[in-house]
């Protein structure tokens, strides 16, 4: 949001202490973020921001999901898929706690039932699009009902599948398949949607008003990437002026990964989105080597920075903290903050 015009009165204190202290007062106000994103990352990120009173957050959900519950209520009820809309309202919601444990909640798979199985908050935002026929119109009555600190958008309301070419030249389809080849080992040479999609004209709109985008963590092919090969969101990003933010992964995603970098994805998702990557936040400290060889079992190593641009800002710190690959909410909050208050504040 804008910031609004400053009382009078306001104004005069502060010109007073300018002129009579000779000081230059950091003015505070409402940052308006944008977060993009899917998965369980941006989930996250969101769950350690919302508690900052000086952030105004937005979701932009990549909505491309094929599999588990969300893929299923696609294909049978022809409805977006609702997994990481709702995820992202839950972690912006007043009681995430107790919304998770009711709406992640799976109902019973009964005989003759379609659909068992499912959670309840994926059927709920799903039957409230097909009624209401809008799937904006069912995330807000959502976000009113969670009390949703922040806002959700899909990035797009018109169904699509993430396409990859790998490096042998074979080609797969959908959000699932496109993550097994390249953690199978398949270099993964270029991703597309089909059929072709366009943003959201009220997103589109949202985003020429964020003051910064921030993007990720998140699967880099299936969460980040896709939100960009939407038509209209590089468009959208020319019109923002504020600082894009890149918060780069724990570790690679598999054999298809070996020796990536934060700066092969600042490089592929300025190809993708026309836009500079200005800040990347990363880990610099890691877990024991026991952790480590866990998880190297899998074919997943430590995510390096690599040669960035020189304008590129590095940003690092001690992010993972526990024995499971995952952001510290709180720490990483914080560090966003930091950057977002000296980039957009420092010389308000």
């Amino acid at each position: 949001m804008r910031p609004q015009t400053r009382d009078p009165a306001v104004e005069a204190t502060l010109r007073h202490w300018t002129t009579d202290y000779n000081v230059n007062p950091m003015r505070l106000r409402q940052v308006n973020v944008g977060c993009f994103g899917g998965g369980t990352g941006l989930p996250s990120l969101l769950g350690g921001l919302k508690h900052n009173p000086w952030l105004h957050l937005n979701a932009v959900v990549t909505m491309f999901d094929s599999g588990g519950s969300s893929g299923q209520l696609r294909d049978e009820l022809g409805v977006l898929p609702p997994g990481d809309v709702l995820k992202c309202a839950l972690a912006l919601s007043r009681n995430g706690r107790e919304a998770r444990r009711v709406l992640l909640a799976r109902l019973p798979t009964l005989e003759h039932a379609r659909l068992g199985g499912h959670t309840g908050g994926n059927l709920l935002l799903s039957m409230m699009q097909r009624y209401s026929g809008d799937f904006l119109d069912a995330i807000d009555g959502l976000r009113a009902l969670l009390g949703c600190r922040g806002r959700v958008w899909p990035v797009s309301v018109q169904q699509a599948s993430v396409c990859a070419e790998y490096g042998d030249g074979s080609a797969t389809r959908g959000e699932v398949e496109v993550d097994a080849g390249q953690s199978s080992g398949q270099f993964v040479r270029r991703i597309w949607l089909e059929p072709p999609v366009s943003i959201y004209p009220a997103v589109a709109a949202a985003i020429s008003e964020f003051d910064a985008v921030i993007i990720g963590p998140g699967s880099f092919y299936t969460s980040l990437m896709p939100i960009f090969l939407v038509r209209g969101v590089a468009e959208a990003l020319v019109t923002m002026k504020g600082p894009i933010i890149l918060i780069a992964n724990l570790l690679t995603e598999g054999r298809g990964m070996v020796g990536f970098t934060a700066a092969d994805a600042v490089a592929r998702i300025e190809e993708a989105s026309g836009r500079k990557v200005d800040v990347v936040i990363t880990n610099m400290k890691w877990p024991s080597l026991q952790v480590l060889a866990r998880y190297a079992m899998e074919h997943k190593e430590p995510l390096a920075p690599g040669r960035l641009p020189d304008y590129c800002e590095l940003v690092g710190g001690e992010f993972w903290t526990s024995d499971i690959a995952r952001h510290d909410r709180q720490r990483l909050a914080y560090a966003v903050w930091s950057v977002l208050s000296r980039r957009l504040l420092g010389e308000s």
